[in-house]
């Protein structure tokens, strides 16, 4: 990973203010954005500290970006796209983009299967599964913020079509019980009508 930039605590925090600079305004929510940091802070905070990386992390890991290339087997038969911004951050990182995905479903049962697989493979147990719930909250308020931009900033609206589908992986997420200061600070700022009914007639 030699030259490669950091993705860790601060950067995450830098890019959940997308979600309060972008979809809170588009819905209507007001919101306590000191409480939002301090809260994902209280979150993140550990999974920064756990010494589960850095590894190269390329954070739009996912089926789009991933092809098959013809004459190679194992590991090397999986091409990658898109991998410009790749940064030196967590390992639970990419596993969250790709099991996660913003434009598809994947079944829970395999979900459950490949981080039970990493772990085994790994070793690395119950701090990455806190880091991996974690993550994917992270990643899916970011992209909750990102897709309301590519709608009001650059003028893509078919973006929205894929809100109500990450509003139920980040309520999924923020069930688990580590991810609590999150879920009492969405609870008490985002109303349930702010959610997934103003994107519903896009979906």
């Amino acid at each position: 990973m030699p030259g490669l930039k950091p993705h860790g605590l601060e950067q995450w925090l830098d890019e959940l203010s997308l979600f309060t600079d972008w979809y809170c305004p588009a819905v209507g929510a007001e919101v306590d954005v000191g409480a939002y940091r301090a809260a994902w802070s209280e979150v993140l905070g550990p999974v920064a500290d756990d010494g589960l990386g850095p590894v190269t992390v390329l954070r739009d890991y996912h089926a789009e970006n991933i092809m098959l290339v013809e004459g190679r087997h194992g590991v090397a038969h999986f091409g990658l796209l898109d991998f410009q911004d790749a940064l030196a951050g967590h390992s639970a990182y990419d596993l969250t983009s790709v099991l996660e995905d913003a434009r598809r479903d994947v079944p829970e049962a395999i979900e459950r299967a490949m981080i039970d697989r990493y772990v085994a493979a790994t070793g690395h147990g119950d701090a990455f599964e806190r880091a991996y719930w974690a993550l994917a909250a992270q990643r899916n308020a970011r992209i909750l913020g990102v897709f309301t931009r590519l709608w009001k900033r650059d003028k893509k609206p078919g973006y929205r079509r894929f809100q109500p589908r990450m509003w139920g992986l980040l309520e999924r997420d923020l069930a688990q019980p580590h991810l609590k200061p999150v879920r009492d600070w969405f609870d008490a700022n985002v109303r349930a009508e702010q959610r997934r009914e103003p994107w519903m007639e896009a979906a």
